[in-house]
């Protein structure tokens, strides 16, 4: 009787093997490029509590950002490549249920300038606006494309002007260029 129950013991644990190595259960990452093109969501979950190590690892494998988590089985977290050098990554989980990785790239929206030219309700007043650049040349020219006026003009940031060009003959033209953009507006 013994030998029977020894013999349907080691049936069983073979069987719960067999059943737990054909379970597809078991670690998962995903890593998901948000909206910004900085930022990425890791989502793990793992099969067993235990401390885990989120390892964000450039294209020669070397670490750039280490986190360790303890007491957890899965977490969702949202990592911020802004400031990085545009490129290759790997991001790794490793804890009690092995290692995950996923390979991202990070690449960084160029910060171009913003320019806007706009007639006002007023005659012949026209508001230039600008964003995100040092410094635009503004060129105006006449109905007849006759340059009017030149300057370099120094923006720190944002700026507004607004110019009067009641004593410029037929409709005029704008050319403003900073350092990313050139935008040429005929009213």
């Amino acid at each position: 009787m013994k030998t029977k129950s020894v013999v349907f013991a080691l049936m069983m644990a073979f069987v719960s093997v067999a059943a737990l190595a054909a379970d597809p259960v078991g670690p998962k990452m995903v890593v998901v490029n948000q909206k910004d093109p900085a930022t990425f969501k890791v989502i793990y979950e793992g099969s067993q509590t235990g401390k885990l190590t989120l390892r964000i690892l450039d294209k020669e494998g070397k670490k750039v950002v280490t986190e360790t988590i303890s007491g957890v089985e899965g977490f969702m977290r949202t990592v911020n490549f802004a400031g990085m050098t545009a490129g290759d990554y790997t991001i790794e989980v490793i804890g009690v249920n092995g290692k995950q990785s996923q390979k991202v790239t990070y690449q960084p929206v160029a910060e171009g300038s913003s320019i806007h030219v706009a007639k006002l309700a007023t005659d012949n007043k026209y508001l230039l606006a600008v964003a995100n650049a040092k410094e635009v040349n503004v060129k105006i020219y006449d109905g007849a494309n006759v340059l009017v006026h030149d300057q370099n003009v120094a923006v720190n940031g944002s700026l507004g002007l607004v110019y009067n060009l009641s004593k410029i003959s037929g409709t005029p033209k704008f050319e403003v260029s900073s350092a990313t953009e050139t935008k040429v507006v005929r009213y």
